[in-house]
């Protein structure tokens, strides 16, 4: 990097851009956020992150810039802001989930003469905060050494999958894994919803998966959530349904039927519909019953 203690600029403070901004800055390095809504990254001046007025302000002078937005077109506006201030061979890392739309990123760091790292993670509230999100990483090998560091502060591990940031790999990986937690919030949900109206203790439902084969981390923590009826939002309905739909548009144009994905992201926008949208995506389970 460019200075002893380099400058980052997050660009985008919420579920998951707020505590990676968060824990950059506990890492010794100075951060600049920037949020569309100007709150959100004012909750980080406590954390010692400077807060930005605009997108370029926060960029000025930056050695590297993150994008932590919900989607590619707020991505790409976010960027396109900042431009005046980005000067040329900035590292930009994208973050976001934003599916096939990194090829128009990336054409867009083309044309910038930025160096662009395809960067999604893994991961939801909780492993933000702890700093053990998993990050998907594309970039050329000489940048490497660039943003590691940044992903060891945020992640608990990184995964390589192509040295060009510009192939998109990192992205369209995202799209695959994001089928498996699709499938996996649905079949909680459903198994959650079929047990309540057939008398069957869900209890006994979560008692023979835990320890099993058919265990892990995230079906503890969705049918917790649904048991509990605790809604903080991990990740919310509304970012589920936009994932899916990423996926679905990607498998359409591959020629790939994905209609557990379908089925799963008509889930997902009813539950919105019947006002569910900002709570936890464990929430689809409302999806099981008429509004």
């Amino acid at each position: 990097m460019t200075s002893a203690q380099p400058v980052i600029a997050v660009l985008g403070t919420g579920v998951i851009g707020a505590p990676v901004a968060r824990n950059l800055a506990a890492g010794g390095l100075t951060v600049r956020a920037w949020n569309r809504t100007r709150a959100k990254a004012e909750a980080l001046a406590a954390d010692g992150v400077q807060v930005a007025g605009s997108p370029a302000e926060a960029v000025d002078g930056a050695d590297v810039v993150l994008t932590v937005l919900s989607d590619g077109p707020r991505v790409l506006d976010a960027v396109r802001a900042a431009a005046p201030k980005l000067a040329r061979g900035t590292v930009w890392v994208q973050v976001s989930t934003v599916g096939e739309a990194v090829d128009e990123l990336a054409a867009f760091a083309e044309e910038a003469g930025l160096v662009f790292v395809d960067a999604p993670v893994q991961g939801s509230r909780q492993p933000a905060e702890l700093g053990t999100l998993v990050v998907l990483a594309a970039a050329p090998p000489s940048v490497r050494p660039t943003v590691q560091p940044l992903f060891d502060l945020v992640g608990a591990r990184t995964v390589w999958v192509g040295e060009d940031g510009a192939s998109g790999a990192a992205s369209r990986l995202k799209l695959v894994l994001n089928v498996w937690v699709g499938a996996l919030t649905h079949g909680v949900g459903e198994a959650l919803a079929l047990a309540g109206r057939l008398g069957v203790d869900p209890e006994h439902f979560v008692d023979v998966v835990s320890g099993g084969p058919l265990d892990s981390g995230f079906f503890q923590g969705k049918s917790a959530a649904v048991l509990n009826r605790d809604w903080t939002p991990q990740f919310t309905v509304d970012n589920a349904e936009k994932d899916a739909r990423l996926v679905l548009e990607a498998a359409e144009r591959s020629g790939v039927r994905l209609d557990a994905t379908e089925a799963g992201h008509r889930r997902f926008r009813r539950a919105a519909a019947q006002g569910h949208g900002d709570k936890d995506m464990a929430a689809a389970w409302f999806a099981g019953f008429d509004a």
